[in-house]
């Protein structure tokens, strides 16, 4: 079965189990949604649907390693291993590897993909590594130094929705052969916080159950076994109300009904909440854009070493850049999390 024959065929079993069933959660029309459109294609690239900063420049995946190298030196250069959750084509992770070697730490690679198609793509860009499932599996007997670059956006969410009746879950329903949103039975006022209770009719608030699921687990490791995380998506510092699902095709926006399974369902990552969870956890926490983290981390110095080193990239490199950093580009849109057990080392380039 062809990819475009998957996707339809999807589709149709949606709107047999709306039509049997009832609307279903917009978490389960997420989530089911990415897992076919990831297990069937390399999404990455102009001939893909999107482009992630490790595809913009091998600069942004150095920044990363040189990240993790400063805090293995200032921990007592410890036997770590180096995770990546959604290590898309492994170009994050060869970067980052390769500024990592250059100062004396060379941790084994393991990767969390459930996608084939990436699997492959990975294993010819990085050679050696140990794939994962879930982060279940990964090693409990060292530290770990773990990164994600825009992995907890495609998560699934939950959407709730202020109506005349109270807060009510959001779904996906049908109006004739259409997808439509609508709104559930049930009462969800008791699970939206306090402070966000009292809002107009047709506010939207969106949460993620496996983010923070994610986070606390990794806390939980990071805490209990050493090591630093990372996360950098696009996102939001503080929580507030807003709709934020999209979809992407061919590096487009689209309508999130227009073709389930054919396209790149994410939402904007909630650093706010987020960041409590790992707290809670007794993590420290630091944040920031990641215009400014890049800068702080030295990202204008390696592009002028790169550009003295190789003339003729000079443009190129200025170009990659400026859309890593700009206000109106990444800088400020992305945002950067990390985490640390609250005694050991913090990592460099927060303020």
């Amino acid at each position: 079965m062809s990819e475009d024959e998957a996707a339809s065929d999807l589709a149709s079993r949606f709107r047999r189990l709306i039509q049997r069933h009832g609307p279903m959660p917009v978490s389960r029309y997420m989530g089911e949604s990415n897992a076919l459109y990831y297990d069937s294609r390399d999404p990455l690239g102009q001939a893909g649907d999107f482009t992630t900063a490790p595809e913009i420049s091998q600069m942004f995946g150095e920044m990363i390693g040189l990240w993790f190298a400063d805090i293995w030196t200032r921990s007592a250069k410890p036997d770590a291993a180096y995770v990546e959750l959604g290590p898309g084509r492994g170009t994050l992770a060869r970067d980052a590897l390769r500024a990592m070697s250059s100062q004396g730490l060379r941790p084994p690679v393991h990767l969390v993909e459930g996608s084939q198609a990436l699997r492959e793509a990975q294993g010819s860009a990085l050679g050696e590594a140990q794939f994962h499932d879930s982060i279940a599996t990964l090693p409990e007997d060292q530290p770990l130094y773990l990164v994600a670059n825009e992995f907890l956006d495609a998560l699934p969410i939950r959407q709730l929705v202020m109506t005349t009746r109270g807060w009510r879950e959001r779904l996906v329903a049908l109006d004739g052969e259409d997808f439509v949103f609508g709104a559930g039975p049930n009462p969800m006022d008791d699970a939206v916080p306090e402070e966000l209770r009292a809002q107009a009719v047709g506010t939207i608030i969106e949460t993620c159950p496996g983010a923070a699921a994610t986070i606390e687990e990794i806390a939980r490791r990071i805490d209990v076994q050493g090591g630093a995380a990372l996360f950098i998506d696009y996102g939001y510092l503080e929580s507030r109300p807003g709709e934020t699902l999209q979809a992407v095709r061919a590096h487009e926006k689209v309508g999130v009904f227009d073709a389930p399974g054919e396209m790149d369902l994410t939402a904007l990552v909630d650093f706010g909440i987020l960041a409590q969870i790992a707290a809670r956890a007794g993590l420290a926490v630091d944040t920031a854009t990641q215009g400014d983290w890049l800068t702080a981390m030295g990202l204008g110095l390696r592009m002028q070493a790169l550009a003295q080193r190789s003339p003729e990239r000079a443009a190129e490199l200025k170009t990659a850049h400026d859309r890593l950093i700009g206000v109106d580009a990444m800088g400020a849109l992305f945002k950067v999390m990390a985490i640390t057990p609250r005694h050991a080392a913090r990592g460099a380039g927060f303020g």
